[in-house]
């Protein structure tokens, strides 16, 4: 479990955001699987409210703008310290900036892009608001993934972008990278070919810890979710993959210790 009391160095996760056409219905779902309690955040794109987790911030969930083409799916906001600066190199690299930069309120500076291969992401330069107050924990984040056909010229704009290093999983037949910041690692990319859902693309994807993943996968279909990938072992630990009343799909993981 990381607390975080302060701002995050360049690249590294520091928030998940949801958007979404039905936010009670939303709000209620994840309440009920994770004990997120909700109160309003800032409103720059219309009704917005931050999930806590015994009082502190994990995440946010947000309603879709009907004039912005955003898919419904979990988006990690990457810290910057100078998301104008962030924005100008997403574009100068290959990628895509969609909305923003703008500011929401007196929280922070954000904008959200796409990389090269379409995977859409978020930047956040930490005002008063600095992110997700804890991880690792049940019912917080615990990891984040890129999901896309090859990690050779995507990671190559991430580290353009962020100033990533980078530790590859040596194998004939995994092609996985890890992204590290002052050393630490902070998020993997992972090339997965053909294996890639066609109706998706490139994406990002949320782990959340629970305390036990068969029985959250249970508790997600009794709430109206349905289950992509049933519990299996990976690397992270025991990991199942799942999707909300609206299709937003995100990873169960119960870490190994």
């Amino acid at each position: 479990m990381t607390e975080a009391a302060a701002r995050r160095a360049p690249g590294t996760p520091c928030w998940v955001s949801l958007m979404v056409h039905d936010m009670a219905a939303t709000q209620e779902f994840y309440g009920a699987l994770f004990g997120w309690e909700f109160r309003p955040g800032p409103q720059q794109l219309g009704p917005y409210a931050r999930a806590l987790l015994d009082g502190k911030e994990v995440a946010g969930i947000g309603r879709l703008p009907s004039d912005r083409h955003l898919p419904i799916a979990w988006t990690p906001y990457l810290a910057s310290d100078d998301v104008d600066a962030t924005a100008a190199s997403v574009r100068l690299c290959g990628g895509t900036v969609g909305v923003g930069p703008l500011d929401a309120g007196e929280a922070g500076r954000m904008a959200i892009g796409s990389d090269p291969s379409g995977a859409v992401f978020g930047v956040w330069q930490a005002a008063e608001h600095l992110g997700m107050a804890v991880t690792g924990v049940p019912g917080a984040v615990a990891w984040n993934e890129l999901l896309t056909r090859e990690t050779a010229s995507v990671t190559k704009f991430y580290r353009s972008v962020f100033g990533y290093a980078e530790e590859a999983v040596v194998s004939a037949d995994f092609d996985c990278v890890t992204l590290l910041v002052e050393g630490r690692p902070v998020a993997s990319v992972q090339g997965v070919g053909h294996a890639l859902p066609r109706h998706r693309g490139p994406h990002w994807m949320t782990y959340f810890e629970v305390g036990d993943v068969e029985e959250a996968v249970e508790r997600v279909a009794d709430l109206g979710g349905h289950t992509v990938t049933p519990p299996r072992n990976g690397s992270l630990g025991r990991v199942a993959r799942v999707a909300d009343p609206e299709g937003a799909e995100f990873a169960l993981v119960t870490s190994a210790p």
